[in-house]
């Protein structure tokens, strides 16, 4: 029996904060993948090395983790004053399933970088020394994403003092501003409180009752009391992920809190959407060790958060929730702002299992609705890896 040559297709592999992906120019993409749909889907599981029972991704470019299991295609701006059209897929890791209903915060931080140096922005137009201001269309979720993308020499400059908890080695800064981060009217259940309260009861058969908010700012996030569910708030990932039955009742709470948001009708539906919503739990500051040994102390903080993405505790925190973070933060009753001290906030510092994020937001009070117009915080960004990803051309037929 004869096979085909492998297929292969320009890529880059990058570091964007905390999370890693494969980013693509919808342009490099073979024909059928270039339209959403099952070619493409299955071209990048394939990348990444998806469906793998084993967990491991061995045969593709994920590293077995949510935080390193995604792909990014950016592509020639589709709306008026932007620069770039990003889309963000992430990639289930034991499942032939890319969740498309949301955005990654971290890579983010990337897509102003990447569209720089693949040639999707005009040179002429960005400065040689200084910041570039990239604006960016973040299709998944339509919203606007300002990257602040630091230029040296008319080159992007990824190498710099800025340290981020999470990752290793230092970078460059980039700052981004998530503009009007909460959701529109009718999208994902109602606006940023889908319930229309800033804490709601939420009944969860067999499990209990807690109280939660529900908020769709970044991402849609269900934030809940860490004491609530019996934990301290500061663990760290192996107290949870080594832990099948509280995973499981972590999933079973996200898929009720699902419903309750509007996000699904029924709770059989949260496994197809595994991205969003994400389920957090909060408390007040406390002293506690990160998983790098570094003492995270009480007085650096305003509280900490533990956050699940795809079914597990994140090493970190995610860029999209750490918006939900600072959104829920500045308005006064929710539960983050209560475990933050409660009261108007601008700002929060935020202790997560790698150490600490501080991220802003701008809220305001109008005609009895709460609005945000932005959420700011800093990441990094670099390329680790460039040339063309190999597939199998069975994986397209």
């Amino acid at each position: 029996m004869s096979y085909a040559p492998q297929i292969k297709v320009p890529a880059t592999y990058m570091r964007g904060g905390t999370s890693k992906g494969v980013f693509f120019r919808l342009c490099d993409l073979p024909p059928t993948a270039q339209v959403a749909g099952p070619a493409r889907d299955a071209l990048l599981l394939r990348v990444i090395g998806s469906p793998d029972p084993y967990g491991k991704q061995i045969d593709g470019m994920g590293g077995a983790t949510s935080s390193t299991s995604k792909t990014v295609i950016l592509s020639p701006a589709s709306k008026p004053g932007h620069d770039v059209d990003y889309l963000f897929g992430q990639v289930a890791i034991d499942k032939a399933f890319v969740d498309w209903s949301g955005n990654c915060g971290n890579l983010s931080a990337a897509v102003g970088s990447f569209a720089i140096q693949s040639g999707l922005i005009d040179a002429g137009t960005l400065p040689q020394n200084g910041l570039a201001t990239v604006r960016i269309w973040q299709v998944n979720i339509q919203k606007t994403i300002i990257a602040h993308v630091p230029m040296l020499n008319g080159q992007v400059q990824e190498d710099g003092d800025f340290e981020l908890d999470g990752v290793t080695f230092p970078a460059a800064e980039v700052e981004l501003e998530f503009l009007d981060p909460a959701a529109d009217e009718g999208e994902g259940g109602g606006a940023m409180f889908p319930t229309g309260n800033l804490v709601d009861t939420l009944d969860v058969p067999g499990i209990g009752s807690f109280r939660a908010t529900f908020i769709n700012a970044g991402i849609p996030t269900i934030f809940l009391d860490a004491a609530e569910l019996g934990y301290r708030g500061t663990e760290l990932q192996d107290a949870i992920n080594n832990d099948v039955q509280a995973l499981s009742r972590f999933e079973t709470i996200r898929a009720y809190g699902a419903r309750q948001m509007g996000l699904i009708s029924d709770i059989s539906e949260a496994v197809a959407r595994q991205h969003t919503p994400k389920i957090a739990f909060v408390s007040g500051p406390a002293t506690y060790l990160s998983s790098s040994g570094k003492t995270v102390a009480a007085d650096a903080i305003d509280l900490s958060v533990r956050a699940l993405s795809m079914g597990k505790l994140h090493h970190a925190m995610m860029g999209t929730c750490a918006v939900a973070i600072g959104t829920a933060a500045a308005i006064p009753g929710t539960l983050v702002n209560l475990a933050a001290g409660g009261g108007e906030r601008t700002a929060v510092r935020f202790g997560h299992p790698s150490g600490t994020l501080r991220v802003g937001a701008a809220a305001s009070l109008v005609d009895g609705q709460w609005q945000v117009t932005k959420a700011i915080m800093s990441r990094s960004a670099r390329i680790i890896m460039e040339g063309k990803v190999r597939v199998p051309a069975s994986t397209l037929e």
